[in-house]
């Protein structure tokens, strides 16, 4: 009987196993939890989500809506759960996490075709076509193994924000709102503060002590750019948080019929809303100094946290150097990479590579030419980036605009240019 073994039950491990067998090829899912997890995972549930519970932008028009919409013309599994799964975030795709992954789950767990093996894998199996989407917490044994697979990795250090329960947000320091009224009005809780309360924040916030890591410079430590901690993100500047996580544009208080100095969004985390996420609010603060810091925000003086947040490691592999665009290994066609160890960042970027993993597999085990969808497309897009050799400095990337090739004509307008980008993308996967 003809196999291939998947490697991790996250997002890109769960859309890879899917896709195979969809395809009528038997999968050997090995994943090590529930007998092992890493200090950021809590569940026994596949596709947990560790930070946030945002999939990003909604709009087709925008890079990741783009993305979103390519992976359901190609039946992702993951889109088709997570739109079941959404909650209110105005122009963006948020989840109820726990029912996505439960959902996640079961369909990956009721297929006939996937068989689950509930252990901790030391050594990349030889004896089949294998896809390795272990993602960026892959355990230490196996990270060490990857390294000698592909001559070293590269490692970067990711952050959460911490959760508060919606019954301890002080509502009468609160109004609910979208930004330019996007989305409805329910979609997030808006904390805003005047000057002299921010300033207080602020001084508080740069001056907190954070948690130790181990081995690293906790003041300057290597963190992926688009979940830098807000404590590290404020050092850059007085007013960067302004025009950060905590910029007031698009909103109006409707207390005082002005715009805010700073505005905290608070963004739902379940279908109950009972909980709520500090949007940006990335952190490593040490635990009693969020409770300290956070709630020096009005509307969370009396805040209770659900969940603090955390930062830990992530592992990504210096792909232009050692993968193909295909996201096979270029010193072995029979193993494949996924999700954010290639270097692609995001849930559902780490989903995409799955996706064209799974039957990149496929095709390999029954000697057909594997695929990298075209260079319009957002998914071809990054396929390619992680594989081009000119770049030299190798850093995560999510899904943008800029790794498109250029239009033909040049558009001033941001939207309309944006538009003409998800059209010819979508055209271009129609017709391959």
């Amino acid at each position: 009987m003809r196999y291939i073994n998947v490697i991790g039950a996250g997002l890109a491990g769960c859309e890879c196993a899917y896709q195979i067998a969809k395809r009528g090829v038997n999968v050997r899912l090995f994943e090590m939890k529930p007998t092992k997890k890493t200090p950021a995972h809590k569940s026994d549930l596949f596709c947990e989500l560790i930070c946030s519970n945002s999939f990003k932008a909604s709009r087709i028009e925008s890079a990741a809506g783009l993305l979103k919409e390519e992976m359901r013309r190609l039946d992702s599994l993951l889109m088709c759960c997570a739109d079941k799964c959404a909650v209110p975030a105005g122009g963006a795709l948020a989840v109820d996490r726990d029912k996505f992954s439960a959902m996640v789950t079961y369909a990956i767990r009721n297929d006939p075709l996937i068989e689950i093996i509930e252990r901790e894998i030391t050594e990349i199996p030889g004896d089949a076509v294998t896809v390795i989407a272990a993602g960026p917490l892959a355990s230490e044994a196996l990270s060490a193994e990857i390294q000698r697979l592909c001559g070293g990795a590269l490692s970067f250090f990711d952050a959460a924000a911490p959760i508060v329960s919606a019954e301890s947000v002080d509502m009468e320091y609160a109004f609910r709102a979208s930004r330019y009224d996007k989305g409805g009005d329910d979609a997030y809780i808006n904390c805003p503060m005047n000057k002299d309360e921010y300033e207080a924040f602020y001084e508080a916030l740069v001056s907190a002590e954070r948690a130790p890591l181990h081995g690293v410079d906790v003041q300057n430590p290597k963190v992926y750019e688009g979940c830098m901690p807000v404590e590290i993100l404020a050092q850059r500047g007085h007013d960067t948080l302004r025009f950060g996580p905590m910029k007031p544009v698009g909103l109006r208080d409707p207390k005082t019929g002005h715009r805010p100095w700073a505005v905290l969004q608070l963004r739902t985390e379940n279908a109950h809303r009972t909980m709520y996420n500090l949007v940006g609010f990335q952190t490593n603060l040490k635990f009693p100094e969020q409770r300290r810091v956070f709630s020096m925000i009005p509307a969370l003086h009396n805040a209770d946290f659900v969940r603090f947040g955390v930062m830990h490691r992530n592992t990504f592999l210096d792909s232009p150097r050692v993968l193909n665009s295909d996201f096979s290994l270029k010193a072995n066609a029979n193993i494949f990479f996924a999700g954010q160890i290639t270097g692609v960042e995001g849930y559902m970027e780490s989903g995409a590579s799955g996706l064209v993993a799974g039957i990149n597999a496929v095709r390999r085990i029954r000697n057909e030419e594997t695929l990298t969808l075209p260079a319009e497309t957002m998914t071809g897009a990054l396929s390619r980036y992680i594989a081009d050799e000119t770049i030299s400095n190798f850093q995560p990337m999510g899904a943008n605009l800029g790794i498109l090739p250029p239009l033909k004509q040049r558009i001033k307008d941001k939207r309309e240019r944006a538009s003409q980008y998800s059209r010819r993308a979508l055209e271009s996967l129609k017709n391959y």
